[in-house]
């Protein structure tokens, strides 16, 4: 079996269960199969869907990273199960904020929303990974062009909302956000310094490619 033909029958399969189970965890802990979710269990549902969207828009992120420091090009091929995974974690957090935590109420929705606008941060971060999971297919990537690539960039943008939302709304602890600030600073970092080395090669090219006629004797 070649190397694509694994990546898409055995490592696919395997990295979806993987991604699948903390809902699943979730899921048997509510029926206290698995566990029990505590002294209040909307919040700890809140939280954890909440915790695991942003895990999985940070691991997200960090594939190209990975690819570009380990050399191993297959890994792309899961950076969209794990952004499609961050939208299905994300979507649920705010649907156990609209159902559980708020019952539909329009009137205590928006009270919500005024008194606490880290909601609005993290509403506006949905929608941008809603937009991305909308156009993820192969036939809106051809469909859109360049357009599918400049609304891709905004991952980045959904990481720093997240990572924002979360610190808001701990407040006083922010040892945890931090730890997820500290990581998406890494990869941003990461990402600008492969672009200047790629810039850097591009403004050297010419000046070897002069250097070289000059030698062969051309003008």
């Amino acid at each position: 079996m070649d190397t694509l033909k694994q990546i898409r029958f055995v490592w696919k399969p395997v990295v979806f269960l993987l991604c699948l189970v903390p809902a699943l965890l979730l899921l048997g802990d509510t029926f206290e199969i698995t566990g029990a979710l505590g002294a209040n269990p909307v919040e700890e549902i809140q939280d954890r869907l909440g915790n695991w969207g942003l895990r999985f828009i940070l691991i997200a992120l960090a594939v190209t990273p990975l690819r570009r420091i380990t050399g191993w090009n297959g890994l792309q091929r899961f950076r969209r199960m794990l952004g499609l995974y961050a939208f299905f974690y994300t979507l649920l957090h705010f649907l156990a904020w609209l159902f559980l935590d708020q019952g539909m109420l329009l009137s205590a929705i928006l009270e919500d929303i005024v008194k606490r606008p880290f909601i609005t941060i993290g509403f506006a971060a949905l929608l941008i990974l809603t937009a991305m999971a909308a156009t993820s297919t192969n036939g809106m990537r051809r469909r859109l062009g360049r357009r599918w690539q400049q609304l891709h960039y905004g991952a980045y943008v959904v990481g720093i909302l997240g990572v924002w939302h979360y610190w808001w709304q701990v407040k006083k602890d922010i040892r945890e956000p931090l730890i997820y600030a500290v990581i998406l600073a890494l990869l941003l970092g990461l990402r600008l310094w492969f672009r200047y080395r790629k810039s850097s090669r591009r403004q050297r090219k010419p000046k070897h490619t002069e250097t070289l006629e000059t030698r062969s004797g051309k003008p």
